[in-house]
């Protein structure tokens, strides 16, 4: 008989998980309890123009590529990914700003000019990376880390790779200039760390970004999701929308199947959640089944920032702006320690800046520009009344840009709206609102992150930020690897 395998949730890691099954056989139905499919990537569209709603920095394609691949498709037929010149432009509190790239004449150049001997610790840096980057990604980005004996054989070698200091502390160790430090530590706000507490082994972003570069999807992300929907058509994937899974049915710790909002149930004895761990684990069974060490590991976790992403479109055209703009506060590691410590909002905030029409005029009418800014926020434990507080930070981020970067920018707003931490809890049900579940540090790493296959259920598994081995695009494509080999 074909067995039966049931997604919840239809971000990267669920499609690709899905598409992964179907490739094994299964015959797999996917839930999603949107109109639309792609969690965090989904795609809002306002008055002719397109916001992406969650990730907009595409690293390694290939694991993309390889999910046509799988089918023998050309992911050319389906999508148009483009590497950009410029990855990143940081902007600092003096209005000086630095940009990141693969052109290493051009980072030579603007590291020997604001401090001349950063250059070299820049080159042992990157060198140091490279090593995280083998050890880490190439080697146990897609292995199975649900058995302690595993994770014990590897302690020697993230030891020695230092893992046990935050990124900041590493990169501190090579780069003496504190506006340098922030450029090469920045990387685990995109995965919902701290840079002062997130383990150095998210340093292999850094040379993760050096091998394959950033890159753009022409007509957004949203187009790559719109295209993984219709390969998932084309090869016999079941897709339901606008219904939501209510309950897993259970008996003890095997599953039996789903209940969904509509009363209708489905029955499977296997189950991928692309749902946010805690979510499931709290919410979703009706008989849930005891275990004390899980409920110790599961009340231990910190969890990641919020966020609070404005979305915006101009009547006039910001040409000065780049693709992917970091507008850094005057403080750095107060302000974190606010978001993630102190759970309280700052006025001096950081912020990054999205202009896809930099790239992509598709993305909205002509002549005008299209945005989103993004600033890390404490998540909902710190019982923030967002209802109040969302268009106070909308009017402060709205003065920080005008007064930063875009000068008139009141006046040119045709369109706006935003998400605050509450989108995240209520919408894409996760833990706090967090933005990314989970944070990254050391003690949530691996095999000290949720499972991908259930310390408790039999045939459970999870896909996505949640489970290892974390978030970002390449982190939830690499879980769906994951679980082809559980499978």
């Amino acid at each position: 008989m074909t067995k039966k395998i049931v997604v919840i949730g239809s971000g990267f890691g669920g499609i690709a998980a899905a598409l992964r099954a179907r490739k094994k056989g299964y015959e797999v139905t996917l839930i999603e309890k949107h109109g639309d499919l792609g969690g965090r990537a989904r795609v809002f569209k306002k008055n002719n123009f397109i916001y992406d709603g969650g990730p907009t920095v595409i690293t390694a394609p290939y694991l993309i590529y390889e999910l046509f691949e799988l089918f023998g498709k050309n992911h050319k037929d389906y999508i148009n990914i483009k590497p950009l010149k410029i990855w990143y432009r940081f902007v600092f509190e003096d209005n000086s700003y630095f940009d990141y790239s693969d052109n290493e004449a051009e980072m030579q150049k603007q590291i020997q000019k604001i401090n001349e001997i950063d250059f070299i610790g820049y080159k042992k840096l990157l060198s140091f990376t490279k090593k995280i980057f083998e050890k880490g990604f190439t080697e146990l980005s897609d292995v199975p880390f649900d058995k302690p004996i595993f994770m014990l054989k590897q302690l020697p070698a993230l030891l020695k790779l230092k893992s046990y200091k935050s990124l900041f502390s590493l990169v501190s160790s090579f780069i003496k200039n504190e506006k340098l430090r922030r450029v090469f530590s920045m990387h685990p706000l995109l995965v919902g760390g701290n840079p002062f507490t997130t383990t150095s082994i998210y340093g292999l972003i850094l040379y993760l970004e050096k091998k394959w570069g950033i890159h753009y999807s022409m007509g957004g992300t949203g187009k790559i999701i719109e295209s993984l929907e219709k390969l998932m058509n084309e090869v016999g994937i079941k897709i339901i929308k606008k219904n939501e899974v209510v309950k897993i049915l259970n008996e003890g710790i095997n599953i039996k199947g789903v209940k969904l909002k509509n009363n209708q149930e489905i029955k499977t004895q296997h189950i991928i959640c692309n749902a946010d761990p805690p979510f499931v684990y709290e919410k979703l069974f009706e008989k849930k089944v005891s275990n004390l060490f899980f409920n110790l590991k599961k009340s231990r976790m910190d969890y990641s920032m919020g966020l609070f992403v404005l979305y915006f479109g101009t009547k006039k055209k910001y040409k000065n702006i780049q693709h992917h703009t970091i507008k850094f506060g005057k403080k750095y590691k107060e302000h974190l320690e606010d978001i993630f410590e102190n759970k309280k909002l700052n006025e001096d905030i950081s912020y990054y800046l999205h202009r896809p029409s930099a790239t992509d005029t598709s993305m909205c009418p002509d002549n005008h520009d299209c945005f989103y800014v993004l600033v890390p926020v404490p998540n909902n434990s710190s019982f923030i009344d967002w209802k109040n507080e969302g268009e106070k930070m909308k009017n402060l981020v709205v003065e920080k840009m005008e007064k930063d970067l875009m000068p008139g920018l009141k006046e040119n707003i045709v369109e706006d709206f935003y998400l605050t931490p509450d989108y995240f809890e209520k919408e894409l049900n996760t833990k706090y609102g967090s933005g990314f579940s989970i944070q990254p540090k050391f003690s949530q790493s691996a095999y000290f992150r949720y499972h991908n296959q259930s310390e408790i259920y039999k045939n459970l598994y999870f896909v996505g930020a949640g489970t290892h081995p974390g978030a970002g695009v390449p982190g939830v494509l690499s879980s769906a690897k994951i679980l082809d080999k559980i499978l």
